[in-house]
């Protein structure tokens, strides 16, 4: 390279004179002045950490981590801890998966976009929509970009995007960040017993009207019963229906397509990733009218020179890396792994596997509530609905007290009101649920 005979490094190929006049254009003297950086935060060439053996530092990090509380959590509202095949870790793990980034060499890629096909493939069919992608960070990233989407794609000068007013906080600042910038404005509409306010939804939306967000299941566990005639309120309005959803959801639910879902987003990391509190996979399917407008990777099929079956990246033109000022979206990350990892977990399930999964989630957690209901100060479940893996207790004592005690029994719980707590099934054993449900009758006595 030019550049390194007068730079020394091959990575940093600007001659002094370069570097000069480019700090003159921009009115600095030094590479420095382009970083405002607190000097509380500033490195100071001093990290401060003591050398250790590979011994030590194991048992610092095990001394570390042993501070925290062994805790059975039934906490769910958006991230659940299926169990996971071993199998997956062992394909995961495997070097050619570990090792690849975006797949944009298709010769060399074959084996991990097929993988990602399938994936999207078992969107589709879950979804009843026909594009799905496989680069969305997580559930609210897929919501921002469902509502930019939609004020590209509506013919109209509006700016209104409804959520429901249960909506996960995080979820909602994010939507809020994704439409900063542009004129969108997003609004709530009420719920009622766990569900959508129809009526009162049906006199909110008008012509100014972008975007309608729903969820199924609800925020709260509940399964939304108003989908048709949310997607009917969104047609004739000539906005975009988003429904918010899950793979083992979808597996047992009614297909988003056949309620008038235009977009589904939600987090496919519900299968191959533990809980991780944060980390996820979005997952965002659309119907085929919006294909040009996906935000993110999609993997096609096709065929080569030869006449067989071949997959690639395509549409590229879509994206920021092919032409920054005309892409959809400023998303263009590589959720590859994850995706190959939802894939495994799907597939070593099977299709029964997966409504077995989501079945299990709905006996389960009305099993649950029923013993809950039993207890005397214990009112469960909150809604008159069907569930779906978690539910809304009500308790006659302080929820916070109730809470905290059932911490120091090992159990952790979401306090959601003065007197509401939620109670999450997926991932907890039946053992492990008998030992909740009796911390709970000591705890209300």
């Amino acid at each position: 390279m030019h550049g390194s005979h007068e730079t020394g490094s091959p990575y940093a190929p600007h001659t002094d004179d370069g570097r000069t006049a480019m700090l003159e254009a921009v009115g600095v003297e030094t590479a420095a002045d382009l970083f405002d950086i607190p000097a509380a935060v500033a490195f100071d060439d001093e990290f401060g950490i003591d050398a250790r053996t590979e011994r030590e530092t194991r048992r610092l990090v095990r001394s570390v981590l042993e501070r925290n509380d062994e805790l059975t959590e039934l906490l769910g509202r958006g991230h659940y801890g299926y169990y996971i095949p071993s199998l997956v870790d062992h394909l995961a793990d495997r070097s050619e998966f570990l090792t690849s980034y975006t797949q944009y060499q298709p010769e060399v890629s074959q084996g991990f976009l097929q993988a990602l096909f399938e994936y999207q493939s078992l969107l589709v069919e879950l979804t009843g929509l026909e594009i799905a992608n496989c680069s969305m960070y997580d559930a609210a990233t897929a919501l921002g970009e469902a509502a930019t989407l939609a004020d590209r794609v509506r013919d109209t000068s509006g700016h209104r995007v409804l959520v429901p007013d249960i909506l996960r906080e995080g979820r909602r600042s994010t939507l809020e960040n994704y439409v900063a910038g542009t004129d969108l404005e997003v609004e709530t509409y009420p719920t009622a017993d766990g569900n959508a306010d129809l009526e009162a939804l049906e006199e909110i939306v008008d012509e100014e009207t972008v975007m309608i967000y729903a969820e199924n299941p609800t925020i709260r566990g509940t399964i939304e019963e108003n989908l048709s005639a949310i997607g009917e309120s969104a047609a004739d309005a000539e906005a975009l229906f988003v429904l918010g959803s899950d793979p083992v959801a979808l597996s047992v639910l009614q297909r988003p397509a056949d309620v008038g879902a235009d977009v589904v987003i939600g987090d496919a990391s519900v299968l191959g990733l533990p809980t991780s509190y944060g980390m996820g996979l979005g997952l965002f399917a659309c119907r085929d009218d919006y294909l040009r407008q996906v935000p993110g990777r999609l993997v096609g099929a096709s065929e080569d020179a030869t006449d067989r079956r071949a997959f690639t990246l395509t549409l590229q033109t879509r994206e920021q890396h092919i032409r920054r000022e005309r892409a959809t979206s400023n998303i263009c990350t590589n959720q590859a792994w994850v995706a190959l990892r939802t894939a495994m977990h799907a597939a070593t399930l099977g299709p029964t596997g997966m409504v077995e999964l989501a079945n299990r989630g709905v006996r389960r957690a009305d099993e649950v509530a029923q013993r809950l209901d039993d207890l005397e100060g214990v009112t469960a479940a909150v809604h008159d609905r069907h569930h779906l893996r978690e539910f809304v207790a009500h308790v006659d004592q302080p929820a916070q007290e109730v809470a905290d005690a059932l911490e120091e029994r090992g159990f952790a719980v979401h306090v959601v009101g003065e007197h509401e707590l939620q109670l999450c099934v997926a991932g907890v054993t039946d053992e492990q649920l008998d030992a909740f449900v009796t911390a709970v009758s000591e705890v209300v006595r």
